[in-house]
């Protein structure tokens, strides 16, 4: 089975930043997508959760209106709310997240957008941008070479 979700569109608010009784960061933030139906363009809010260093990186760079891209998976819980009524929560728990434009500051309701600062805002930790630091060869080289032609290869 795969949960894989992977969506683009802009920031509906900024995202609201808070950090867990361990000291982990979370952002949760909502991503309105257009999609055509029937002949007419509709819009659909994404509900999403950040952690760790992305929600870091939401909390000092994304502000509402930015464009982002987000990966991640699919996500169910729910919880009694203060009435004591069962809550029930669907969201895109995100593995990777990047700002693909930013909105001018200037007319942000006019749709002017300028490039994210690519230069400044650091890569998220998770998903599929490894620190480089982190990759180590000797994981790969575990053992001795393996001596094989083609002849071996059942293809």
């Amino acid at each position: 089975m795969i949960n894989r979700v992977v969506v683009v569109g802009n920031l509906t608010r900024d995202p609201m930043f808070s950090k867990i009784s361990t000291g982990t960061s979370k952002a949760m933030f909502t991503i309105a997508v257009n999609r055509k139906y029937k002949d007419q363009e509709q819009t659909d809010y994404v509900p999403c959760v950040a952690w760790g260093q992305s929600a870091d990186y939401l909390n000092q760079y994304a502000k509402k209106g930015n464009m982002i891209a987000i990966e991640g998976r699919v996500t169910s819980r729910s919880y009694d709310d203060k009435d004591g009524k069962k809550v029930y929560v669907t969201e895109v728990n995100c593995d990777s997240v990047q700002l693909i434009r930013t909105a001018s500051s200037t007319s942000p309701t006019q749709g002017n957008y300028q490039p994210a600062p690519q230069n400044q805002a650091p890569k998220p930790a998770n998903g599929y941008y490894p620190d480089e630091a982190q990759v180590n060869d000797e994981d790969f080289n575990t053992g001795p070479l393996l001596d094989i032609s083609s002849d071996d290869l059942p293809f």
